[in-house]
């Protein structure tokens, strides 16, 4: 079996180089290992480009290799920025006061998929398995059955699925979720994602869910639950080995005996910067005996600096920072040190392991890796705290972290404080539940698992039936009532 894999970016496995995004730092490992076949955008883009030609690199990646394509310029701005991050982002993440959408991007959007399709022809093969991922893709499933490539094909959204009524505010959500029924499975990374997926299945196109699939115009598509995990062993011994770079020995060594909270996010508003700034300061009101004794350090990488979004909430970062650093400050000690640049993967596990707090409080979130990574950091004999946003999907699994509503600035306040008084022994009870959780859900179980359920989709003709027999009379009632309406 020849594996597949697609999204919108791909990235090098070299760990003291940045790595933007959970899911670039996810697939690294598991195409290195698997022989898969990694194809992305190159990030570069080209006039009048075919398909056939678009290849600008295939190169080896351990076992598997990595494939980039140069996407149309035309239509990659109202892709990229346009629909995908304009109007299916802030949609997935519920902020549809966010979403800004014309018909172009919408067309543009639906181009590049049609594009990336026609791409994926040149690694057709009997045996090939698809697996797409992301929102970037929603409908790139169907533009694939448009060309008849017939092999199955498997999606995983990364991101949340938000409620039936958050994403009916995105004007071409009933066109776009048909054509995610071409796809033979759709993996969420929460259980409560998938039900918001089956109640806007039920509700908008009056598809009901049975035995874990629902049968539409384009026949069964199955759909599961599969959390990512990370590699908790590799992560580990990679923070202890970051240990004594020099960045993190100067971190350490900045600090003079402080404790450090630290967060690590992309600057992105669903991630809570704000919020989780506001809860800082009023830490340091409630309990001003702390102040001289810790610090915040933010990294917020940059992202999606050409969407006004984004801007306005860099702009309002710093400002807060100023605000905050300017009450409580002193000439040789700040409350927060905020840093608007991307480290590599090797040194933020230094930084993870130095940290007495990791602070991970996004608005929503589909899983956060960043959280997952913190605890693996930790030094299992005297490990830090992991505070952490209830509506982020890593909480479903590590529910032994301080759990806070990020919307509730004394509450979060109140528990980061608890986690800077935390007793050692309580700190490495919590820890160790933490990492069974993470050990028992590994980004190696989370590959397979995946993989093992899309080709089972393809060899399970009694289910096929059984759910074709039982979504029957539903399809014929809908059926009647649409006659009689006519």
């Amino acid at each position: 079996m020849t594996v597949i894999v697609v999204s919108n970016r791909v990235a090098r496995a070299k760990s003291d180089e940045p790595v933007a995004g959970g899911l670039a730092a996810a697939l690294i490992p598991m195409v290195q290992n698997s022989g898969a076949i990694w194809v992305g955008s190159s990030g570069q883009t080209c006039d009048n480009i075919q398909s056939k030609d678009c290849f600008t690199e295939i190169e080896a990646l351990g076992t598997g290799a990595l494939a980039t394509v140069d996407m149309p310029t035309k239509h990659y701005r109202g892709y990229y920025e346009g629909f995908a991050n304009s109007a299916l982002w802030p949609a997935l993440h519920s902020r549809p006061d966010l979403i800004q959408v014309g018909s172009e991007d919408y067309a543009s959007y639906r181009e590049i998929n049609a594009f990336m399709a026609r791409a994926l022809l040149r690694f057709s093969d009997p045996d090939a398995v698809y697996w797409v991922q992301d929102y970037h893709f929603l409908a790139l499933g169907a533009e694939m059955r448009r060309l008849q490539i017939s092999r199955p094909i498997g999606f995983f959204l990364h991101t949340p699925w938000a409620d039936r009524r958050t994403m009916t505010a995105v004007p071409q959500h009933a066109d776009l979720v048909q054509a995610m029924l071409a796809y033979d499975l759709i993996g969420f990374q929460t259980d409560e994602d998938r039900q918001n997926f089956e109640d806007y299945l039920q509700c908008e196109l009056g598809l009901s869910t049975y035995d874990g699939a629902v049968t539409s115009s384009r026949g069964l598509t199955h759909l599961a639950t599969f959390p990512i995990g990370i590699d908790v062993d590799e992560f580990s011994d990679r923070a202890t080995k970051a240990s004594t770079r020099t960045e993190v020995a100067r971190l350490r060594g900045s600090l003079q005996g402080a404790k450090l909270v630290l967060g690590v996010d992309r600057l992105d508003y669903s991630k809570g910067l704000a919020n989780r700034m506001r809860a800082f300061d009023r830490m340091l009101e409630l309990e001003p005996q702390l102040k001289r004794g810790v610090s915040l350090l933010q990294v917020a990488v940059p992202t999606r600096g050409n969407i006004r979004a984004y801007r306005d909430l860099k702009d309002e970062l710093a400002s807060l920072v100023g605000e905050i650093n300017g009450r409580h400050g002193e000439v040789d000690w700040i409350p927060i040190r905020y840093l608007n640049k991307s480290f590599s993967q090797l040194t933020l596990a230094g930084f993870y392991r130095a940290a007495h707090v990791g602070l991970v409080t996004p608005l929503q979130d589909g899983m956060n890796l960043v959280a997952k990574e913190y605890v693996a950091a930790q030094n299992p004999f005297d490990p830090g705290v992991l505070v952490l946003s209830e509506f982020a999907g890593a909480a479903k699994q590590l529910g032994a972290a301080l759990l806070v509503n990020p919307h509730d600035i004394e509450g979060m306040a109140r528990q980061i404080a608890a986690a800077l008084a935390m007793g050692l022994e309580e700190r490495r009870e919590r820890w160790h539940a933490m990492v069974a959780k993470l050990r028992c859900s590994s980004i190696q179980d989370w590959f397979a698992d995946f993989l093992r359920v899309l080709s089972e989709t393809r060899r399970a003709p009694a289910r096929l039936a059984t759910a074709r027999a039982a979504a029957a009379p539903v399809l014929l009632e809908l059926a009647g009532r649409s006659a009689q309406r006519h």
